[in-house]
């Protein structure tokens, strides 16, 4: 049966590349790749897919309307789905029980998580802040694979 530890397989063989899949109003799919990986939710710790999005990407405008999607995660011909309701957390998405101040910890926990490292973590926090970039959480609701 797939888990989150496929995932995290995955994640290191691919650098964390995947495909995020959400729904347009119409009830078409609209997917994008992207850098994922396994982190812990920040309000109540449990494991989650993590990713970053720009706070101008259609894929938030999306799960704004439709909380929920679908992230697939592959390396060679091995790959994993994972597929739940989805919270976002950033300077357009306050949560409660999420403190503003922690988000640039946060983007960076979730980047380290999809296998990436940064030189200069000032920086990195400075862009993340100039395009509003927002935490995406995919809470697992299924995990499917052909392992």
């Amino acid at each position: 049966m797939a888990d989150l530890e496929l995932v995290r397989r995955l994640v290191v063989a691919d650098h964390g590349l995947a495909i995020v899949s959400t729904t347009r109003a119409n009830g078409t799919v609209q997917a994008s790749l992207v850098n994922a990986g396994v982190t812990s939710h920040p309000i109540d710790g449990g494991d989650v897919v993590g990713l970053v999005a720009r706070g101008d990407a259609v894929k938030l405008k999306h799960l704004r309307r439709r909380p929920y999607a679908n992230v697939v995660f592959r390396a060679g011909w091995e790959w994993v789905a994972v597929e739940g309701a989805t919270i976002l957390v950033g300077p357009e998405d306050p949560q409660p029980g999420f403190d503003p101040a922690q988000l640039p910890a946060l983007l960076r926990t979730i980047f380290v998580a999809a296998g990436a490292t940064h030189d200069d973590w000032d920086d990195y926090d400075r862009v993340m802040a100039t395009e509003r970039r927002t935490a995406v959480l995919v809470t697992a609701d299924r995990i499917s694979s052909n392992g």
